[in-house]
């Protein structure tokens, strides 16, 4: 599920950006936003799943708790570009973390499902390799799920990343009114991948550039920055782009593009599962930023359905706002399960989360204790995000249905996280330990 923000507190105010297109005068108002139909939960999800909110009641309230602290650790590196650089001491052993059945259970399908990649990819992070992962993903693969919370005490250990200060947000996967055919009040394309769009692979032309990419168009003789959303807005991709799909709502349509993956609702019930293909390869401005720092957001106006609230009722200068940030993001169809992670494999609402790869492993369980209570327990970094970077941070992801928008529209947790590694490998990197400060 790639994205370019996060549809929550911290993320809109920082990190997301989107566009909205109010109606031309005379234009015929878009349909209502379908009811959503009841969502059966994820894998895993909880048996006692939370009322549907409807989508602009206020952001739900969060149950406060109290955070286990950190570890001693010395101060963070300087400019640490990955885990093994910003340092990592032990964390408390696994059976003495408050983990429940339920996230235990969640946390195992999603481990299993992503042992294939987590075994195969190069670990960005610098802290473990393909085979440190055999033993647990073999055990993993024939576990009764009922003894979950054993699995994790028997081939994990912890360690925490730096100071271990975690920050976590919420992602979903959003239900709009949507058509494959454009008819009347489906008037906002869902463009696919442009013709035109060329990503160039910088290592080729320097080595000082290997591992950076840039995306443009040709212009003459000339390689340059592709359209920006305002020029896609007007009208620059005809005849270069396919339309895979029309929206019904510009807002609604924003959001889901702020999440990179979504579902729309036809007039007729049918849904069209659609995903991220590709961005235009513009900068990313946080909306939500510029939003709070030009004092248009008061306060209670912080959360998403706060955002979306100011959006509907300021159109003319949320349209202005809103086209400052220039990434635009491109869609397909999607047809197999889904939605998928950067790992390419389907994520699940409670149990998969959005990471830096460069400080942890995708397919790696982890442990938040936050100062909420949903946001509390394991989570599997099975997802990445544009906005999603450095140590610890985390974008946790809630499934489908008015009640995971609810959930990630208001989710801003604080407090600690540990990685949980195969048994062992802090002993295997032993070589160079590190010395703790006195608590």
């Amino acid at each position: 599920m790639r994205r370019w923000g996060v549809v929550a507190l911290a993320g809109l105010l920082g990190a997301c950006s989107g566009t909205v297109v109010p109606p031309e005068p005379g234009a015929r108002p878009a349909p209502a936003r379908p009811a959503p139909v009841p969502e059966r939960p994820s894998a895993g999800a909880p048996t006692s799943s939370l009322p549907e909110t409807p989508p602009n009641l206020p952001a739900r309230q969060p149950t406060a708790a109290v955070p286990l602290a950190p570890m001693p650790s010395a101060p963070p590196a300087p400019g640490a570009a990955t885990a093994a650089n910003a340092g990592i001491v032990p964390g408390p052993a696994v059976e003495t973390l408050p983990i429940t059945g339920e996230s235990a259970a969640r946390a195992l399908t999603a481990f299993n499902l992503s042992c294939p990649g987590l075994m195969r990819r190069t670990d960005a992070s610098g802290l473990t390799q393909g085979s440190d992962w055999a033993g647990a993903c073999a055990a993993a693969a024939n576990w009764p799920v009922a003894e979950a919370s054993r699995f994790f005490v028997q081939w994990f250990e912890t360690v925490q990343v730096g100071d271990g200060a975690a920050f976590a947000t919420g992602y979903y996967e959003p239900e709009i009114a949507g058509s494959r055919e454009r008819r009347a009040g489906y008037d906002v394309p869902v463009y696919g991948v442009p013709d035109n769009l060329i990503e160039v692979d910088l290592g080729l032309f320097s080595d000082a550039l290997k591992g950076k990419r840039i995306r443009g168009r040709v212009d003459g003789r000339q390689f340059v920055p592709y359209y920006d959303r305002t020029q896609i807005e007007q009208g620059a991709l005809e005849g270069h782009a396919p339309i895979v799909a029309w929206a019904a709502d510009p807002i609604e349509m924003f959001f889901l593009q702020v999440q990179g993956s979504g579902r729309l609702r036809g007039p007729d019930g049918r849904i069209v599962r659609i995903g991220y293909a590709g961005q235009n390869g513009r900068d990313y401005t946080g909306i939500g930023k510029l939003m709070k720092d030009r004092g248009l957001l008061g306060p209670g106006q912080t959360s998403m359905q706060g955002i979306v609230a100011w959006l509907r009722a300021n159109p003319g200068e949320g349209r202005a706002i809103m086209r400052e940030n220039k990434s635009f993001v491109f869609f397909k169809e999607l047809t197999g399960a889904g939605p998928l992670g950067a790992m390419g494999y389907p994520v699940a609402g409670w149990a998969s989360a959005a990471v830096d790869p460069k400080f942890i492993p995708l397919g790696a369980p982890l442990f938040l204790s936050m100062d909420r209570t949903d946001a509390t327990g394991l989570w599997v970094a099975q997802d990445t995000g544009g906005a999603i970077k450095g140590a610890n941070r985390v974008d946790t992801f809630w499934g489908a249905g008015d009640d995971a928008r609810a959930i990630a529209g208001g989710m801003s947790a604080r407090g600690t996280a540990w990685l949980l590694l195969p048994r062992g490998t802090l002993a295997r990197r032993s070589a160079t330990p590190m010395a703790l400060p006195q608590p």
